[in-house]
């Protein structure tokens, strides 16, 4: 191989220096420090880069550039071909060498090339880059919050916050709600009942708890608050660490209806004197409804003064019995496979042999 490509001029000092410069990343750190790793990945592709624009660097430098630091740098792996491109991809989607350190090295190689590969735009790839900085997300996580649409989900649900709330409370808020939430890991009939879907979501806690984001802490279902001579329940009752505050959280089938957000705001009022604190700011009550229209959330809200949200929520929902009933059994398709073999097989044995 190494007489089967001319190279430029500058190949061997750039093989020279990247060499030095490995050594002394493996000296300072261990290749498990990420940091230090990415640090190194983004300028071997900067200078990747840079010879491409400069001197007209083609495909097979790379080619070969992988091949020698492969040699040079024997089980240590991260020099293949597919990784020197996600390295010049990686200089490409974050030019700035200031932000480097201070943002794109606090994640993982591997989140990065998650959000390389599934994010071409460069707006959307630096908030899931801080979203996941700044929440810890695995790229488990990463990956189904890009596939879930965070982004377009995160702060758009409708709310009186601004009105009821200091500005610094609001906004912050503001943007813990989403609209809708995503419940896909639920599977209902179209005519569960808010019971048998909060149940659901009880025996799926860890992804509720993945979908309202971090800093919710699960205090209870059906917790009961007694007030005079009735006892009244609470769907779901979350307390957010960050906030400081009691989230009421009311299941509701079908649209949105005016009496929703009144009966919410008694079950705040009640929270804040039966289970708040000093140390506890004022509760914060959420409407999950599966639709909603904003003229009627904003007149219920109008004269309310506990801050209250309202989204709407999707879940995956179970084909009705008369569908289910026509769709084939797994019987059904395996007699079925077995019939087509069986004429493949007498159709072959009926063929005529070659001469």
């Amino acid at each position: 191989m190494k007489n089967s490509l001319h190279l430029p001029s500058g190949y061997p000092e750039l093989l020279s220096a990247l060499k030095r410069r490995i050594e002394r990343a493996q000296v300072r750190a261990s290749f498990a420090v990420s940091r230090e790793l990415i640090l190194l990945y983004w300028s071997i592709g900067r200078d990747i880069l840079d010879r491409q624009g400069s001197e007209g660097w083609g495909a097979k430098v790379i080619d070969r550039l992988a091949h020698d630091l492969q040699v040079e740098f024997p089980g240590v792996e991260g020099f293949s071909l597919r990784n020197l491109k996600y390295m010049r991809s990686l200089a490409e989607a974050w030019p700035d060498r200031e932000i480097v350190p201070q943002l794109v090295a606090l994640l993982p190689w591997g989140h990065l090339r998650v959000l390389l590969d599934q994010l071409k735009d460069p707006v959307l790839r630096q908030w899931y880059l801080q979203a996941a900085v700044e929440y810890g997300w695995s790229r488990n996580v990463l990956v189904l919050q890009i596939k879930s649409g965070l982004h377009a989900r995160e702060g758009k649900a409708v709310t009186n916050f601004k009105q009821v709330l200091p500005p610094p409370d609001s906004d912050l808020a503001e943007q813990i709600l989403k609209d809708p939430y995503n419940f896909d890991f639920l599977t209902v009939t179209a005519a569960a009942k808010e019971r048998e879907i909060e149940r659901g979501l009880l025996l799926h806690l860890r992804d509720l708890l993945l979908e309202l984001g971090r800093g919710f802490a699960f205090v209870g279902s059906q917790v009961p608050l007694p007030v005079g001579d009735q006892d009244f329940y609470l769907d779901l009752l979350f307390y957010h660490v960050r906030l400081h505050r009691y989230f009421v959280v009311e299941l509701k089938t079908g649209p949105f209806k005016p009496e929703y957000a009144g009966k919410l705001n008694f079950y705040l009022s009640a929270v804040d004197d039966l289970l708040g604190t000093e140390r506890d700011d004022p509760s914060i009550g959420l409407l999950l409804c599966e639709s909603h229209s904003g003229p009627v959330v904003e007149y219920a809200f109008k004269d309310i003064q506990k801050p209250i949200g309202v989204s709407t929520y999707r879940v995956t929902r179970e084909l009705p019995n008369a569908i289910r009933e026509e769709l084939p059994t797994v019987e059904d398709l395996q007699d079925v496979v077995h019939k087509l073999r069986s004429e493949m097989e007498t159709l072959r044995g009926n063929a005529p042999d070659d001469e």
